[in-house]
């Protein structure tokens, strides 16, 4: 896997926290960097850990199952993907909160980082690097997140379906490039 589609796997699994931290910065008064900060880590601890999470799970079934991997990276890129362009057609509101505790923001950093625990399945089934490759994505999401904290704080959340639909397509063409470069190359 070349960094550049790394860089896009990232990209795309840092939407749904990008679109959680534009809530975020909507639900503050002041801005404030170090609750920013806070975010980012959250998101982007998690957004590391899960796919670190899916490659062990998928390292142990690898051998059983490598004559269809590239069929099931496909199948859970594109239901990810899929689920994201879904939600980012929803009209329904999430819930702001401006606040950064543990008790907020772990139940929202799991579920905007359990797309990322099946890419890692499929990291493991492509044999990817794991370790650079998960503190690329964390990294990644942290810089996203804080960012979105910003343009939630000073743009509110006309972004915040665009930024899913954009993941939700990055994820589906990475799961339909992996089917066919198995296919067909």
């Amino acid at each position: 896997m070349t960094l550049f589609e790394l860089f896009v796997i990232a990209v795309g699994l840092s939407m749904d926290a990008f679109a959680v931290s534009i809530c975020k910065g909507l639900s503050m008064q002041k801005m404030s960097w170090k609750k920013a900060l806070i975010v980012g880590l959250y998101f982007g601890g998690f957004q590391a850990g899960m796919p670190l999470l899916g490659y062990f799970l998928g390292s142990r079934f690898q051998e059983k199952i490598m004559a269809f991997d590239h069929w099931i990276a496909f199948i859970l890129l594109c239901l990810i993907g899929v689920n994201m362009i879904r939600e980012s057609f929803s009209k329904e509101e999430e819930q702001a909160d401006a606040s950064v505790s543990v008790r907020s923001m772990v139940p929202l950093a799991v579920a905007t980082s359990i797309d990322a625990l099946a890419v890692g399945v499929t990291f493991a089934f492509l044999r990817v690097d794991i370790v650079p490759a998960v503190s690329f994505i964390g990294i990644v999401t942290l810089l996203l997140s804080m960012v979105g904290v910003k343009v939630g704080n000073v743009f509110g959340s006309r972004y915040k379906s665009r930024a899913e639909l954009a993941g939700g397509i990055i994820l589906v063409l990475m799961g339909v490039k992996i089917l066919i470069e198995h296919l067909f190359f």
